[in-house]
């Protein structure tokens, strides 16, 4: 098995039964099953679907929930910008890949040497995630009188941590790499009780002006890219993100 696929499949599968966890709380929150179920295959992102049944939980109308999911979900937007040149799709491939950015999706993505590496990282990592993330809610919502408080499980936490394990090797490529992480991290963290969720970690992506500024070193070899596209592989990219979708 190559390290594409191992990492798609074990990043899939690890954050994927997470879905238990928002099918529970989405139909505790008043949504129906086939509402929750609507919501994990069209929206597909963790983060902003807990955001929007959070609001509906706490008394707020569908529309408030759903301004906060927006503003959570924005960050993919700064995801697609990056993936687009180093996956390399157009057309229809390109259509299909965008539903599929998210923290996970880049991640993993982004931490492959060249960009045939990169794409079937994508593919197996959105596939696998969003059969199981979809298969797992519906799970979650039918079961929701079995299963008890989700959260005892631990699920939130397996989204982050898987992440982070992601992004540490990143942090050694040098100074000016881990400054864009640490300050990324203190405008989000610091920000975070003072301005609605998502806006935080859209504002931290400031962080990365550390890289645009600094001067430009000797160019990177192209070893690594099988296919020759050395200006548009992932060698020395970053993911620039925080929590884990799944949080």
């Amino acid at each position: 098995m190559s390290a594409p696929v191992r990492d798609g499949l074990g990043v899939g599968l690890a954050v994927g039964v997470s879905g238990i966890a928002f099918g529970t709380a989405a139909v505790t929150a008043g949504l129906s099953v086939g509402q929750s179920v609507v919501l994990s295959l069209v929206a597909f992102t963790g983060a902003s679907q807990f955001a929007l049944v959070g609001v509906v939980a706490g008394g707020g109308n569908v529309l408030a929930g759903a301004v906060g999911a927006l503003l959570l979900g924005g960050r993919n937007t700064l995801y697609g910008l990056r993936l687009a040149d180093v996956l390399g799709w157009r057309g229809g491939s390109r259509a299909l890949a965008a539903h599929g950015v998210i923290d996970e999706t880049t991640a993993v993505t982004l931490a492959q040497s060249g960009r045939r590496d990169a794409r079937t990282a994508f593919a197996v990592t959105f596939g696998t995630l969003y059969v199981l993330w979809n298969a797992t809610t519906l799970i979650g919502a039918v079961a929701v009188g079995h299963i008890g408080d989700p959260n005892a499980l631990g699920l939130d936490a397996v989204g982050p941590a898987i992440f982070l394990a992601l992004l540490w090797p990143r942090l050694k490529e040098g100074r000016s790499t881990l400054a864009v992480a640490l300050l990324g991290a203190a405008i989000a963290l610091g920000l975070t009780p003072l301005l609605p969720p998502g806006v935080p970690v859209m504002l931290a992506a400031v962080a990365a002006l550390i890289g645009v500024t600094r001067p430009a070193g000797p160019p990177a070899p192209a070893a690594g890219d099988e296919d020759g596209d050395g200006a548009d592989g992932t060698g020395g990219a970053a993911p620039t993100s925080g929590s884990g979708v799944r949080a």
